[in-house]
């Protein structure tokens, strides 16, 4: 794929946009063997692959540039910014809601925040759209809420020019530092979430919650999970890490005893809101620490499925899974060196089956998907 952001040098986001695409599966596919080499497992899997443009329905986008004219896309460490609203991954039916969006932060004079100077408000704008309806959810990052009338006030407008963005927030981050969103969350719509809809099962996204931005490859991870969970016949299980409940409740049938657990009350929120519109009566969700809920309990469900973050499960919860000893263990990752790891330390466990899923394309990163079972010989 040509990018002209990528061979003019302003953006290397996509390290490996000059591979070809087949080799970026073949090289993902080497490095993933390689972390599991010392692991048994039965069945290599083909990878599942993604899209190689259009494939994202998420925009992170830093502000800069002046009022007048800003500017959405990046900022490199030496001060240099780069529009990237013409960025390849995503949709180009994005481009003039970018368009659109540029106008509105001049008529509401939301001044780009200079890092520099720590002068500003505007930080980011982030843009999510569901792929169901085609609604969208745009947030501002704002240093404090200043601005928040001018905002207000000049939100008509931007409404009437894009009746698709249903949900509308300000999120206020008023730290000098390199993170992308503060603890308060300003909604000035009346709709509060979007809803998304995977393989038939009604997903909601709010703000302020986590949620995949390949939809593609995120909608065939949790199809695959709820295929090998449901081969293996069980009654209940836990969906540790779950965020908004994408891998439980595509897993959970009307009979399963399921037992969702994640940190972010937001998500938490939403798979609540999932479980009710799919009348799941045996289904609990709870805002909790997962690993703090696991080791407080002293049985377990007969499959316990973890999507943890980057950094894995960690050695706490390895010791206590491979002590209570569940039938079988359904790993999701994002980092496969993390997990490899932790499947080392669950050392009476076989690996079933395994697959990659090419979540990032042009990346080095991808998502896996292994299916962990109690070797009892």
């Amino acid at each position: 794929m040509q990018c002209v952001q990528y061979t003019e040098g302003h953006c290397h986001s996509c390290q490996w946009i000059d591979k070809a695409y087949s080799q970026q599966l073949s090289d993902k596919q080497l490095h993933l063997k390689q972390l599991l080499q010392e692991t048994s497992v039965i069945d290599w899997l083909p990878p599942v692959t993604s899209k190689t443009s259009e494939f994202r329905n998420k925009a992170k986008m830093v502000v800069s540039g002046s009022v007048e004219r800003p500017l959405l896309g990046m900022l490199h460490r030496d001060g240099r910014t780069v529009d990237l609203c013409r960025c390849l991954l995503y949709p180009q039916y994005f481009q003039p809601v970018f368009d659109v969006i540029k106008i509105f932060i001049a008529k509401a004079g939301l001044v780009p925040y200079n890092v520099e100077r720590k002068k500003g408000e505007l930080k980011y704008i982030l843009l999510t759209e569901s792929r169901a309806n085609g609604e969208m959810m745009l947030r501002f990052v704002l240093r404090s809420e200043t601005k928040r009338v001018q905002l207000e006030r000049a939100l008509p407008w931007l409404q009437e020019q894009l009746p698709q963005v249903t949900v509308i927030s300000a999120n206020i981050q008023p730290t000098h530092m390199a993170i992308l969103e503060g603890e308060k969350e300003i909604i000035f719509t009346k709709s509060k979430m979007l809803k998304e809809t995977f393989n038939n099962i009604p997903l909601y996204i709010r703000p302020r919650s986590f949620f995949q931005t390949n939809p593609d490859i995120a909608s065939e991870l949790y199809a695959t999970a709820g295929r090998w969970v449901r081969e293996l016949n069980i009654g209940s299980m836990w969906d540790l890490f779950c965020g908004a409940g994408g891998f439980g409740l595509h897993c959970a049938d009307k009979e399963t005893r399921l037992t969702g657990i994640e940190i972010s009350a937001e998500a938490i929120d939403c798979a609540k809101s999932s479980a009710k519109s799919l009348g799941l009566e045996h289904v609990v969700f709870q805002a909790l620490d997962s690993t703090h809920f696991a080791l407080d309990k002293s049985q377990l469900p007969e499959l316990v499925l973890v999507n943890p973050p980057r950094r894995g499960i960690g050695a706490e919860l390895c010791e206590y899974l491979g002590r209570m000893a569940p039938k079988f263990v359904l790993y999701s990752s994002c980092n496969a060196q993390t997990m490899a790891k932790d499947i080392a330390m669950l050392k009476q466990y076989r690996i079933e089956k395994v697959q990659l899923f090419d979540m990032f394309p042009h990346t080095e990163h991808y998502e896996t998907l292994a299916l962990l079972v109690l070797d009892v010989n």
